[in-house]
């Protein structure tokens, strides 16, 4: 009994440890050598493919989780950062107080993008209906 049970758990270990080593390799070299060069000391990453191809990598820096997507050739397209509505700049309150301030918040994210730069993904909710604002730190709506 003993054998068969010490058996069952080199053979768990294994898998956990084979699983590991296989998750950092989910995602191509090229795309790992941008994140790499990107987030440099950072090399805990979980990669996931999204339904767009792209691969999705989560991870943390300081603390705080972060999410950064790159294209299967490496390129990078965006990072994101969940913050509170405080967190955000008073242009944008001003943006959602004005438009939106029967509409409830459900998510609000932090964006750098390779073309649109920095923004502010804010996810509203209003009776069951879902609308995502992207605004700029200056207040412009940009979709």
């Amino acid at each position: 009994m003993k054998m068969i049970i010490k058996y069952f758990t080199t053979l768990l270990l294994l898998t956990l440890f084979i699983d590991g080593v296989t998750a950092q390799e989910k995602a191509p070299e090229a795309v790992r050598k941008t994140f790499a060069e990107k987030y440099p000391g950072e090399n805990d990453p979980d990669w996931h493919k999204d339904s767009n191809g792209n691969y999705e990598s989560n991870f943390k820096i300081d603390g705080e989780s972060l999410r950064a997507d790159f294209s299967p050739n490496g390129k990078w397209i965006e990072t994101e950062r969940s913050i509170k509505k405080d967190d955000l700049p008073k242009l944008v309150k001003d943006v959602i107080n004005k438009y939106y301030s029967g509409w409830e918040i459900a998510e609000i994210e932090e964006v750098d993008h390779h073309k649109k730069g920095r923004f502010y993904d804010v996810e509203f909710k209003q009776k069951g209906k879902n609308k995502d604002v992207e605004i700029k730190p200056d207040g412009t709506v940009i979709n």
